[in-house]
């Protein structure tokens, strides 16, 4: 599983699952399907048009133009590092800094489209090649642009964040000090917990959880380790916002 580390705006790391050249290539499909969709709707009104006035299918056909070859940087700058193809897909384009990608970074992806997706360079072989080579999965565009895409995981409500694990009725908070996060903060917490399921990335747990304790001001107990810590904040937020109607 490819990995790439975000530090987010809290200084708190977190590992995303990069996107694969399964995820891109459907992607990619998507958006195609529907701008032949359009594709057929433009010529349906371009044929009608065309017996009346010539003018009117020009500019549809000119219209369609710039619609499919702005369509990617227009969309990306808008929609978070998205087109509809990737939002359905659920990835989207980063800066390998972590940050979000700038407007230069999005244009130096778009216009290297030629060279990855261009008919002179084998209608997207060498963005297919790079993609399944490349250590970040890269095509020629992120590379220079110093971009990829990571796959994005739906933010889950803090009220149905329970780890698998049923709260008993009366079960017992060991932390009440959790109530000093805010949302964003226990959202974070789970994220870490989240990737660490997923990648076994201990070290981004032990790093989570010195922050947290500094931050609500608590002792690990003994017998307890960062995992287990972790796994009790969030236990103990999410039973304590619960009862209290946060």
């Amino acid at each position: 599983m490819e990995t790439i580390r975000i530090s987010t705006a809290q200084n708190v790391d977190i590992d995303y699952e990069v996107a694969g050249l399964g995820e891109r290539i459907v992607a990619r499909l998507i958006d195609l399907a529907g701008f032949a969709i359009l594709y057929i709707v433009v010529f349906i009104l371009m044929i009608v048009s065309f017996r009346t006035s010539g003018t009117l299918g020009i500019v549809l056909l000119i219209i369609f133009l710039v619609i499919f070859i702005f369509y990617d940087l227009v969309c990306e700058v808008a929609m978070d590092g998205q087109t509809f193809g990737k939002k359905i897909m659920k990835i989207k384009v980063i800066s390998l800094d972590g940050g979000q990608p700038t407007f230069g970074q999005y244009l130096m992806r778009w216009i290297f489209r030629i060279v990855d997706f261009g008919f002179m360079f084998g209608w997207g072989l060498v963005a297919l090649v790079c993609v399944a080579v490349s250590k970040n999965h890269q095509r020629v565009g992120d590379m220079l642009a110093k971009t990829t895409l990571i796959k994005t995981v739906p933010r889950t409500k803090i009220d149905n964040v329970a780890f698998g694990f049923t709260l008993p009725g009366d079960y017992q908070p060991i932390f009440k000090e959790v109530l000093h996060l805010n949302d964003r903060e226990a959202e974070l917490i789970f994220e870490v917990l989240n990737g660490f399921y997923k990648t076994g990335n201990t070290e981004l747990i032990y790093a989570m959880a010195a922050k947290t304790k500094e931050h609500i001001a608590v002792t690990i107990p003994a017998g307890m380790n960062e995992l287990q810590f972790l796994e009790t904040v969030m236990k103990d937020y999410n039973h304590l916002t619960a009862s209290m109607g946060i």
